[in-house]
């Protein structure tokens, strides 16, 4: 582990200016200025899954880290809050072939509409519920997902029961042909039963829909028994890093708030 060092905001490499809107009138994400900080190269990463500790949650620095392969969460060091950023190894990824969708499942999908971006903020707030197990989505976590949403990078998946209450969702960041999965959520039964794997099926029809299906990357972190459950499988760093290099050139998908497709 080591802190990461910081360098001139000039000096760090800024990717192209994306525009607010294009013709087809599919919104793009607003890139923010360029982080003060400089993430190491790969081939300086340790063999643990946290690389480093340090930096900022600035849209900038958030996004040029998802770039390179690392996410933030914060840990306790010592008595100490620290914020960590990590590339697990192996990695966990779902890919959008191999999602598993059970008869009972699919027979959930039918009690759910799905929507996205409709309702962000209520779905980072659940998800970041003190009260929830291994909750580690900070206040500070919170506001720069919310500022990203704001710029057109961070998005909800929601799931929604008939009677028009929120059920279930999850979030994340989508850059490019990347979508890094942060956290989902479920009310609890009956009415949120399978409510945020249904979210999860909205997202990967989404995907899809988007084209190149089999280069794009669909970002879960860890491979936890319950996302192995739905097909997410584990891979190493080294080729995660390789399959980021050709998800990111790819087109986003269309976040416009209405029906997956």
């Amino acid at each position: 582990m080591f802190t990461l060092p910081t360098v001139r905001a000039e000096s760090a490499q800024r990717p192209t200016q994306h525009n607010a809107s294009m013709g087809d009138g599919v919104r793009q994400p607003v890139e923010p200025p360029p982080s003060e900080w400089a993430f190491p190269d790969p081939s300086r990463w340790p063999d643990d899954d946290l690389v480093g500790t340090g930096a900022d949650l600035e849209p900038g620095t958030i996004v040029a880290a998802y770039r390179q392969g690392l996410f933030p969460m914060p840990l306790t060091h010592r008595r100490r809050s620290l914020l960590g950023w990590w590339s697990p190894d192996p990695r966990g990824v779902l890919p959008l072939d191999l999602l598993r969708v059970p008869r009972s499942l699919r027979a959930s999908t039918r009690r759910f509409e799905i929507r996205v971006d409709t309702a962000f903020d209520e779905v980072v707030d659940r998800c970041s519920d003190p009260e929830r197990p291994h909750g580690w989505i900070s206040p500070p976590m919170h506001e720069a997902y919310r500022t990203l949403h704001r710029l057109g990078w961070a998005h909800s998946v929601e799931a929604w029961a008939p009677d028009g209450r929120l059920a279930g969702g999850l979030y994340g960041l989508s850059i490019g042909g990347l979508f890094a999965g942060e956290s989902m959520w479920h009310e609890p039964e009956p009415y949120g039963r399978d409510a945020s794997k249904v979210a999860l099926v909205g997202l990967v029809e989404r995907l899809r829909a988007a084209g190149d299906a089999d280069r794009r990357l669909l970002d879960v972190q860890w491979q936890t028994p319950h996302l192995a459950s739905l097909g997410a499988v584990a891979i190493p760093r080294s080729l995660y890093l390789a399959r980021l290099v050709e998800a990111l050139p790819l087109a986003g998908p269309d976040w416009q708030p209405r029906p997956a497709v």
